[in-house]
């Protein structure tokens, strides 16, 4: 375990619950990820004008749009003034339910108990977490956002899924132990998500409550759980080993980007 104190860099924006700055987590050569870079959030389909008008305070040049096809056509973001959309379907390439049919399965509770009836709501994340590494439009879709955010003039930027959460969460996860920050550390940020997402998700559970719904059934659905972000690690070191080698061989981030990316997101402690 670190020594050092770890952030709790939450900014709090009424309409955006899981936005946090990635910076400011310390670094195992005794650095520290830069704060005022790159921001994680849920999407922006519901960003208030007040809420906007701070995102552009920021200074917020580049939003990177993880979701799908049909999440963007369904909730579109409300971009800052003065940034630019870059979409990134990191699940374009599955063909199962994803993190993405979020929305479907809190609408039917017959639906969700097809699904994940009988325990296996607990296991669909851990599975889930693995594609995340091993799809081909994820890899591709990841590499693409870390060659964007090591190009200084494209940032600020801001990231996010729906929730901010699962593919959101991976990508912080990979960029911040590729910049060194401890491992102990990256899960602490992961599950930093959970409790900003409560007031989220709590109006749509009740509504699934109230359609006949069993709301346990969904809760694994709506946690951040370490079990999940462990998957993706397993299924990373078990294919290339390594973060840097993950990047390099299964993203496309060549070496020279992947040394962008520290100079860039890593100043001295």
């Amino acid at each position: 375990m670190t020594a050092q104190p770890a952030p709790r860099p939450g900014l709090a924006l009424r309409s955006l619950p899981n936005l946090r700055d990635v910076g400011g987590w310390p670094t195992r050569d005794g650095g520290r990820v830069r704060a005022g870079l790159l921001y994680r959030s849920t999407d922006l389909h519901a960003l208030e004008p007040d809420d906007a008008a701070e995102l552009a305070r920021l200074g917020i040049r580049s939003v990177y749009d993880l979701r799908t096809d049909d999440e963007r056509a369904g909730n579109p973001d409300r971009l800052p003034a003065g940034s630019r959309r870059v979409v990134i379907d990191v699940l374009r390439d599955s063909s199962g339910i994803t993190p993405a049919h979020m929305g479907d399965l809190l609408a039917s509770p017959a639906r969700a108990e097809e699904a994940f009836g009988g325990g296996r709501s607990a296991t669909f994340f851990v599975e889930a977490y693995r594609d995340f590494v091993q799809l081909a439009s994820a890899r591709v879709g990841y590499g693409r956002l870390f060659s964007e955010i090591a190009v200084p003039w494209h940032l600020p930027g801001l990231f996010h899924c729906t929730t901010g959460k699962d593919r959101t969460g991976w990508a912080a996860a990979t960029l911040l132990m590729l910049l060194g920050v401890p491992d102990d550390l990256v899960m602490e940020e992961y599950l930093l998500s959970g409790p900003s997402l409560v007031t989220l998700f709590e109006p749509a559970l009740a509504a699934f409550a109230a359609r006949g719904g069993n709301p346990e059934l969904l809760r694994p659905l709506v946690d951040t759980r370490p079990a999940y972000l462990e998957s993706a690690l397993g299924e990373m070191r078990r294919t290339f080993g390594t973060v840097e080698r993950y990047v390099a061989e299964g993203l496309g981030v060549d070496r020279a980007t992947q040394d962008a990316l520290r100079a860039t997101f890593v100043e001295a402690g």
